[in-house]
């Protein structure tokens, strides 16, 4: 493997670059407008235009394309070469300024949600200066925004910049009024653990479910899972390790800084996690770490399996979303220091997204919704779909204090003596870590832990801008109006804490009683995607976006379809899949060993033998009772189905028919199958099984 650091960022178009190959004055400019939100110029577009495609093709690039991230929650891309004709019939390679800042894609096939007919097929995509240009395949990829002919958003980029934008405008009134002139931008950070799970690509082939879904529809339980917890941080295997190294091979060319990689807790379950980056940047990464964790798979005879929950009973996948705030100036507002009590610049940032996570906990809930994440959400290794902040010993008596008067004093972490002469002490930190909490701060970020590893981390990162930005917006207000403001911030915390500490618990997640105890509090409990969407309808929440222009109400509206399609169309792709599994599989290897066991009775008696026949006969009737069952569960399964899709011109109301009903029969048609599992000869077991799969890597 060459060394890392003449291997890094080698195929993006970076600042160093930008530097090396562009006049100072055109750098300069492109740097004001990264770096300030400056307009840019045409003449700066063309100098850009020129050295971005002469360091393309000297890295043996012939095509160019606007890559963007439509409403499909992946990355889209259409390639044109670099070719332009001359008269002399020969080809010079150009690429203008106005290619690189303008494409217009098809738009009529992607998702909009009702924001634009079929027949309406114009799009544009938009270049976006603050990521940079990188190579993939022999093609310069140029992240951009996906708009509609008529300006509204088709894409995730689009309200993430338009979030960012939003929440450094109203952090820096409130940087201001602590006195602070020197920082110009506050920028989002965010450090997205990917959890994925890689198996066997000829065990992949042989189930239908996987291809066609991304999970498992049947599956019994095997004698062994994850209870040994043998696996979580284990010695890694030499063929995932060598599928590692090439991935952080891949991912470090495209300036991707992929930090830490071990096994999670589930059998063939691993996690990659990056150092942080700027909102933008890591939602462009994030998409391309999930790209190439699956096309590396493949060249090591593996499948990369991104599912948040593709084996039933043992944990799925997450993708843990550490967001912070930071200053151009280099502060992380985040950062608690040393006497977090009496930081109230930190109190009042803190306070913001307390209250924003209290107030907007619907519509984060609906940030992290998908299909995929109703299997996960709730399940022992996931938090509950109840949003709750965990903040650690330490702030929560601060905030106790700050709510009966006012903070003297917090808590120190001390040091741990391991009681061992070779052994060092440890600095304890100040609090510990709450693996149970949705939300939960540690140390000087929070991780939203809801996400699920599927999904693009857009949606969740412009959510908590904006609800973030809103709160800031509202302490400013009030800040800006106070004649004594040390005394007002004090008075401002305090109400803060008081009014929210409902959404604040340091407990066990997981725990039945935090369930009661949170519906005591008043806090929500969306247990599923299809009641999620309808947070992109209330009226707070449509108000909250339009105030700070992040999605309009019938950008938000187009979104809440959007969703409420997929969730449809994608129980309706599973229950297809299921039914042919299950009529085209497994049913047929229920039959056979039906029929082998009633001619293996047979076969006895006409010998006249006298031979025992108690156990054929005892499988045979436990067989034959499942299969009955079984067959009239898929008669079911198909009526319901059809009375599902029969639905039309409410997506709400027919997204619920397939959770209650398709969904729910799902289940009893899966029991069933799991049974036959259990007890059909295993030869004639048509895929497969679990322990086939989670253990042959």
């Amino acid at each position: 493997m060459p060394e890392v650091d003449e291997i890094f960022g080698s195929n993006v178009f970076n600042d160093s670059a930008m530097k090396a190959r562009m006049p100072k004055p055109a750098y300069k400019a492109l740097r004001k407008t990264i770096d300030q939100g400056v307009p840019l110029d045409p003449w700066v577009a063309e100098v850009v235009a020129g050295a971005m495609k002469d360091w393309a093709v000297e890295k043996g690039a012939t095509h160019f394309t606007h890559w963007f991230q439509p409403l499909t929650g992946i990355t889209a891309e259409k390639h044109d070469s670099f070719i332009s004709p001359t008269d002399d019939g020969k080809i010079l390679l150009e690429f203008s300024g106005k290619e690189l800042t303008r494409g217009e894609p098809d738009a009529s096939s992607f998702p909009s949600g009702g924001l634009r007919a079929t027949f309406e097929a114009r799009g544009y995509t938009a270049w976006d200066c603050s990521s940079p240009a990188f190579l993939k395949d022999r093609a310069l990829c140029i992240p951009t925004a996906f708009v509609s002919y008529t300006g509204e958003t088709l894409d995730k980029k689009m309200p993430l910049l338009r979030s960012m934008d939003a929440l450094s405008k109203q952090a820096l009134r409130i940087l201001r009024l602590f006195g602070n002139t020197t920082a110009v931008k506050v920028t989002t950070t965010v450090g997205p653990e990917q959890e994925y799970f890689l198996i066997d690509k000829e065990m992949y082939d042989q189930r239908k479910d996987l291809i066609l879904t991304g999970r498992t529809l049947f599956g019994a339980k095997p004698a062994k899972g994850q209870e040994l917890e043998d696996h979580y941080f284990g010695q890694i295997k030499e063929r995932i390790a060598a599928f590692m190294e090439e991935l952080n091979e891949e991912l470090w060319k495209l300036g991707i800084l992929a930090k830490t990689q071990h096994n999670e807790v589930a059998p063939a379950q691993h996690e990659l996690a990056p150092i942080f980056s700027s909102t933008n940047i890591a939602t462009d990464h994030n998409q391309l770490v999930m790209e190439y964790m699956q096309k590396v798979a493949r060249r090591h005879g593996l499948i990369c399996l991104l599912h948040e929950k593709p084996f039933s009973g043992i944990n799925g996948s997450g993708k843990h979303n550490n967001w912070s705030m930071a200053t151009s100036d280099g502060q992380n507002l985040l950062e608690p220091g040393n006497t977090p009590h009496e930081n109230l610049q930190f109190l009042v940032f803190l306070m913001a997204v307390i209250a924003a996570v209290d107030d907007y906990a619907d519509l984060l809930r609906a940030a992290a919704a998908t299909p995929g994440n109703d299997h996960r959400l709730g399940a022992n290794e996931a938090p509950p779909a109840i949003i709750s902040i965990f903040l650690g010993e330490q702030l929560t008596d601060i905030l106790a204090q700050l709510e009966n008067g006012g903070a003297t004093n917090s808590k120190q972490g001390g040091t741990l003596n391991l009681g061992a002469s070779t052994l060092p002490p440890l600095p304890k930190d100040n609090t510990d870590r709450n693996r149970t909490s949705p939300f939960a701060f540690t140390g000087n970020k929070f991780e939203f832990r809801m996400v699920g590893s599927s999904a693009s981390i857009a949606m969740p990162n412009f959510v908590l801008n904006a609800i973030v930005a809103e709160t800031l917006s509202l302490f400013a207000d009030r800040l800006e109006k106070a004649k004594d403001f040390d005394a007002e911030v004090k008075a401002l915390v305090k109400e803060m804490a008081r009014a929210h500490k409902k959404a604040i618990f340091n407990g066990n997640n997981y725990a039945e009683e935090w369930v009661a105890e949170a519906e005591k509090r008043g806090l929500a409990n969306i247990r599923s995607t299809v009641e999620a969407t309808q947070a992109l309808r209330a009226p707070k929440n449509l108000a909250l976006m339009e105030k700070h222009s992040v999605l309009s109400k019938v950008e938000m509206e187009s979104r809440c379809e959007i969703m409420l399609e997929t969730y449809i169309k994608t129980i309706n792709i599973e229950a297809l899949t299921m039914l042919e599994m299950a009529k085209r599989q497994i049913l047929p290897a229920a039959v056979a060993y039906i029929s082998e066991l009633a001619g293996s009775i047979q076969g006895v008696k006409a010998a006249g033998l006298n031979a025992d026949t108690g156990a054929q006969a005892g499988t045979l009737t436990e067989v034959s009772a499942i299969a009955a069952s079984f067959q009239k569960n898929i008669a079911l399964l198909e009526g319901k189905l059809g009375k599902a899709n029969g639905m039309h011109g409410d997506s709400y109301k027919q997204a619920c028919a397939f959770r209650d009903s398709v969904f729910a029969q799902m289940a009893l048609l899966r029991e069933d199958g799991d049974k036959l599992e259990a007890v059909v000869d295993a030869s004639l077991w048509p895929y497969p099984t679990y322990s086939d799969i989670l253990f042959n890597v």
